[in-house]
């Protein structure tokens, strides 16, 4: 009996998956709005007249605001106020920039005077494009506090439990929030007389779902906090932060292995899908549709291993060694990429090289986030995953553009070519991607070593990175 009521709801199975479902839900929502104007980009275009520099401005946008330090912010807000203040206002925020972003794309304010001001100063670009940058903005420091407020309240609600595979589930919900959004968004277009707004109007609505998901998901919190014998939302050890502890996280050798591999890693893979159509089309000379349907297995892939290896974690242990294991495995393909497919330029090969490629984008993110737990305290974790999503950011920023620079500089006149060949209707000539695969390897390599370092260091300090998670 006494055992019986010493029971929480996290000691529920049933409990605590159902509060996981209820934040992925409003992460799958969160990442459907990020690339809900990917496959509109031609469309958006034509009907407000945008060029291909302003939509990559627009695009740009969403980390602005969190590389200048929002995202810093945004941990000291978690430890401070704690999961159910945090998420409450990240969700509040994502659905404050999505309405803006809709006002700014919608028909009613093209025509009207703020749109003709806006576009009147500063820079050369439509009123609508400004007003959606800034509503991108406002929506990206919500997404990416969401992050890392679903990430803490993860390892809340699961620690001594599956929290790996919580992790995973949650990433791979996530993902098919993508997925989705890019067939979704153009069939909605279509559907109401080729119209960019529709799309945006229904993620925007999607997004007050994940807003009213993250509220009953507050109210399941604040019964656990009772159970606990917790007094207020942050919680007993949460209470005691103070802002001199975040030279801590910035004191830790642990942290700053982590949060490097993480950022080279990332950096090697997220700038990286960016150009994988365009590489594919290159290299195995073929439509930019067949391309994109190759590479389009690799999220899909890690999507469905993620939660298996988070789940192994939890129960095997192996964490450090996964780490290690997905970033050599990137360093393999990549260099497949740069070397072994130019050669052999067939798509079946194409094919297991990003199959693999997927491989590894299951293996490190399963094993990286349950492992910051282990080295943080946990009173400053939300910081701590805070600043790693702030270096992470700003590889994801800066990489694009030196990869997109170094293909121009490695490929003389190309450019050039390819855009006479498109006004004369010809064969476009193809760019050589060695050197930008090479680059990415070169992170990998260094993601690599780094593993080794962590493992080491482990090893040296007992930090449990390569025991499992499920408490016996």
């Amino acid at each position: 009996m006494t055992e019986k009521l010493q029971q929480t709801l996290r000691d529920s199975a049933g409990a605590r998956w159902a509060a996981l479902i209820l934040i992925a839900l409003m992460m799958f929502f969160a990442y459907m709005f990020v690339d809900v104007m990917s496959p509109l980009q031609t469309l958006i275009e034509s009907q407000r007249g945008w060029t291909p520099n302003v939509f990559g401005t627009y695009a740009a946008s969403e980390y602005i605001l969190n590389v200048c330090g929002f995202l810093i912010l945004a941990g000291i807000i978690l430890d401070k106020c704690g999961v159910r203040f945090t998420g409450t206002l990240s969700a509040s925020l994502m659905v404050v920039g999505a309405a803006i972003k809709y006002i700014a794309i919608s028909d009613f304010f093209q025509d009207s005077a703020l749109c003709a001001w806006l576009g009147s100063w500063w820079t050369a670009m439509p009123g609508s494009a400004k007003l959606a940058c800034l509503g991108f903005m406002i929506f990206g420091c919500g997404c990416e506090m969401a992050g890392i407020t679903v990430s803490r309240a993860i390892a809340k609600w699961f620690a001594g439990k599956e929290m790996a595979l919580a992790m995973g589930l949650e990433m791979a919900i996530a993902r098919l929030g993508v997925f989705a959004v890019l067939s979704l968004s153009p069939f909605l277009a279509a559907k109401f007389d080729q119209s960019v707004v529709a799309p945006i109007a229904f993620c925007t609505v999607l997004l007050l779902i994940g807003l009213i998901n993250f509220i009953v998901f507050s109210v399941m919190d604040r019964k656990l906090d009772k159970q606990l014998g917790v007094g207020k939302d942050a919680g007993s050890e949460e209470d005691q932060f103070k802002f001199s502890d975040i030279k801590y996280i910035f004191g830790s050798k642990m942290f700053w292995l982590i949060a490097l591999l993480c950022v080279l890693y990332y950096s090697a893979i997220f700038p990286f899908q960016r150009y994988a159509t365009n590489f594919l089309e290159s290299t195995l000379t073929i439509p930019a549709d067949e391309a994109a349907n190759i590479f389009r297995w690799f999220p899909i892939l890690a999507m469905i291993l993620t939660p298996v290896l988070g789940s192994f974690i939890d129960y095997k242990g192996k964490g450090a060694s996964m780490l290690m294991y997905g970033a050599l495995i990137m360093i393999i393909c990549h260099l497949s990429y740069a070397f072994i497919l130019p050669a052999y330029p067939a798509k079946w090969l194409a094919f297991v090289i990003t199959i693999v490629l997927g491989v590894s984008f299951s293996l490190v993110p399963a094993a990286l986030w349950p492992s910051v737990p282990k080295v943080i305290d946990g009173k400053i974790l939300g910081s701590a995953y805070a600043l790693i999503f702030w270096v992470q950011n700003i590889g994801l920023c800066f990489v694009p553009k030196i990869i997109g620079n170094v293909l121009n500089s490695t490929n003389p006149g190309v450019a050039e070519a390819r855009n006479q060949a498109m006004m004369q209707g010809t064969a476009m000539p193809a760019y050589d991607y060695t050197v930008p695969m090479i680059i990415f390897a070169s992170f990998g390599v260094v993601a690599f070593l780094l593993g080794i370092w962590l493992k080491a260091e482990d090893k040296r300090k007992g930090y449990g990175l390569e025991l499992p998670n499920v408490k016996k």
